[in-house]
């Protein structure tokens, strides 16, 4: 049987899982979606100046994920760092990392509100040239995006060999976040070395076993929480 302080700190990693998944959803993949057309500039300034809320709640949502990020590996780290002391310190040494490069990453997406927003540029810029500007700044934002999912990959790593250690959760969870691991190093690697490398299909899926085991380990510690396991450290 399950101990109540067990069960509320797999519930406690669990809500903060599903808000890292959630916030993350928001900034990196519904916002976007919504206003920014990669091929049409002059669209894309449009869309962002129409729906200037919503850009900035994704930003918001930015800060708020890597916040919780932050806070997730340490709150994993005391469900499961008993069972590797060492797999449990690298999975909070890659999140950890991650943080301040993502959240100084953000300052590209707040220099395109500076140059919808700000008189004195409005007035030397012309309109091709703020167009191309917050186009810069939106492509080196996906640029940085690169440096934050090589350790987006790499603690998946440690944090799916725990799950498999501790039979805490269910196996097939620490399968596929390992395999998620992977996915992300072929997404970095594959967006460095292949300039075409965003469209090709492995970009499309390289990332789904990250995933789909994230958002089950999630649901499966809010839901169900963690098996106790036993308690000796290796």
């Amino acid at each position: 049987s399950m101990k109540p302080p067990l069960l509320s700190l797999a519930r406690t990693a669990g809500l903060v899982y599903l808000t890292v998944v959630v916030s993350g959803i928001i900034t990196l993949a519904y916002v976007p979606a919504q206003l920014v057309e990669p091929e049409n500039a002059s669209q894309t300034v449009a869309n962002i100046r129409a729906s200037e809320p919503l850009f900035r709640v994704g930003i918001l949502a930015g800060f708020v994920c890597y916040t919780a990020f932050l806070v997730l590996p340490l709150t994993l780290y005391r469900l499961l760092g008993h069972v590797n002391r060492t797999a449990g310190l690298l999975m909070v040494a890659f999140a950890v990392v991650s943080v301040p490069i993502s959240l100084a990453n953000m300052a590209n997406k707040l220099d395109v509100l500076l140059l919808l927003r700000d008189e004195a540029l409005l007035q030397v810029l012309t309109t091709e040239q703020l167009n191309a500007a917050v186009m810069l700044s939106l492509a080196q934002y996906n640029r940085g995006l690169l440096a934050s999912a090589l350790f987006w990959g790499l603690w998946l790593f440690p944090l799916g060999y725990l799950i498999l250690k501790s039979r805490a959760l269910p196996r097939v969870l620490g399968v596929l976040l390992i395999a998620g691991c992977f996915g992300y190093l072929v997404q970095v690697f594959g967006a460095i070395l292949f300039a075409s490398y965003a469209d090709t299909a492995m970009a499309r899926y390289a990332t789904l076993p990250a995933s789909l085991g994230e958002i089950g380990t999630c649901l499966w510690l809010i839901i169900m929480g963690a098996k106790v396991a036993p308690l000796e450290s290796t």
